[in-house]
């Protein structure tokens, strides 16, 4: 970044390793910032970025929530279920799909998560201590990458020896490499061989119910109106891309910024009751999804700018979390601080993120799983990789030792 030009690239390596003096520019400078060249406009602002989430009408959802060409277009809903959809289309189908994802079976899911949780920690903690590395693991390989798939594998009805391969997958769908600025063929790929997957496992549920999600989704019903086998793996392929990928970072990013900030992780091995605190903080420091499409439909004008209409506006809860004008010293990483309802990383308005109970109970059942092992740990920070996407912020790979308890 000059002096003169502020550049918002979300697919620069730079940003990814750290967006947030760039979206501080954007907040003082460009609060309504234009990309040419990628085609988008960006808002930065807590305010402007609250109003546009709760704004269905003029910033549609119907091409997707994605800057990547590929995931764009009429066809968005296929991969994306209701998330790429506007009303009445989208209140439809998220009111059927909730009638299955119920807050009650994300409670009764917890004893499940927490054997999960306990079984990949049982592996990672023997491999620390066993490890010629003096007690070095990756936390994202062994634990962070392994359970949010296996949880939504658990919710769905995989199969436990289709979990590795499912989870694999899913992976594979996200990954991109440097200087790749839309889906690439191996994503593609990866794509293809989840919904073939999830195609057999709702017909082989049609002939043989079982007490799983998939199952309660065919049997969703309301009026006589049912979910299509396309509806219903349009929203399993959604829980892959939202609910697996950005719980896994939310637990790597929790690790990181613990570590960065060891004086506010004191309190919580004292009462880990005070892990939800530490979950939103990292929620709200450095949030998963940092960035959402919207297309404008009809007459937008922000900042005394028309914004034509079809164009993509991209909305940056990231910044928006870093804002000065809503948080007190926003750059300092606070356990407990007052967040409230100020916090966006689920969304806000028609389209808040349905799984946002399931990640946050996946995310204490694991950290203080974790915290019942260990009285310590180190990151290698030298060695931690960060994952590239161009909208979910974290890591691939978080090697740390740990100190057992």
């Amino acid at each position: 970044m000059t002096a003169t030009e502020i550049v918002l690239d979300p697919y620069d390596y730079d940003f990814h390793e750290d967006p947030y003096p760039y979206y501080k520019r954007l907040r003082d400078e460009a609060p309504l910032y234009h990309n040419e060249k990628l085609g988008f406009w960006a808002l930065s602002r807590h305010e402007d970025v609250l109003k546009g989430f709760r704004n269905s009408t003029t910033l549609s959802n119907k091409f997707g929530v994605s800057l990547d060409p590929a995931s764009r277009g009429p066809h968005a809903s296929k991969t994306m279920s209701f998330l790429a959809m506007d009303d009445p289309a989208h209140l439809r189908l998220r009111t059927l799909v909730s009638k299955g994802f119920t807050p009650r079976r994300v409670r009764e899911l917890e004893p499940r998560v927490t054997e999960i949780a306990v079984q990949h920690l049982d592996t990672m903690m023997e491999k620390a201590t066993s490890s010629a590395d003096g007690e070095i693991v990756d936390y994202v390989d062994e634990f962070a990458g392994k359970l949010p798939m296996d949880v939504i594998s658990e919710l769905m009805g995989v199969p436990e020896p289709d979990r590795a391969q499912v989870r694999a997958w899913a992976d594979g769908v996200m990954h991109r490499d440097e200087g790749v600025t839309d889906v690439p063929p191996e994503a593609v790929e990866a794509s293809i061989n989840l919904i073939v997957y999830y195609q057999q496992m709702v017909a082989e549920r049609r002939k043989k119910p079982t007490d799983d999600l998939t199952t309660a989704l065919l049997e969703a019903e309301i009026d006589g109106d049912r979910l299509t086998d396309d509806e219903i793996l349009g929203f399993m392929f959604l829980m892959v891309i939202a609910g697996n990928e950005t719980t896994t970072k939310l637990l790597a990013n929790a690790a990181f910024w613990g570590h960065k900030n060891p004086d506010q992780l004191t309190s919580v091995y004292a009462d880990l009751d005070r892990i939800p605190l530490w979950v939103e903080e990292t929620l709200r420091y450095d949030t998963s999804s940092q960035i959402l499409a919207r297309t404008v439909a009809g007459d937008l004008t922000l900042y005394d700018t028309p914004i034509p209409d079809g164009d993509v506006l991209l909305l940056l809860p990231g910044s928006a979390h870093r804002d000065e004008r809503v948080f007190e010293n926003p750059d300092d990483y606070v356990i407990g601080r007052e967040i409230g309802s100020k916090l966006m990383s689920f969304g806000s308005g028609a389209h808040f993120c349905l799984g946002a109970h399931l990640a946050r109970m996946e995310a204490r059942v694991a950290l203080a799983e974790l915290f019942k092992r260990i009285r310590g740990y180190e990151i290698d920070e030298a060695n931690a990789v960060r994952v590239h996407s161009s909208n979910v912020r974290g890591f691939a790979h978080l090697p740390m030792t740990v100190q057992p308890t």
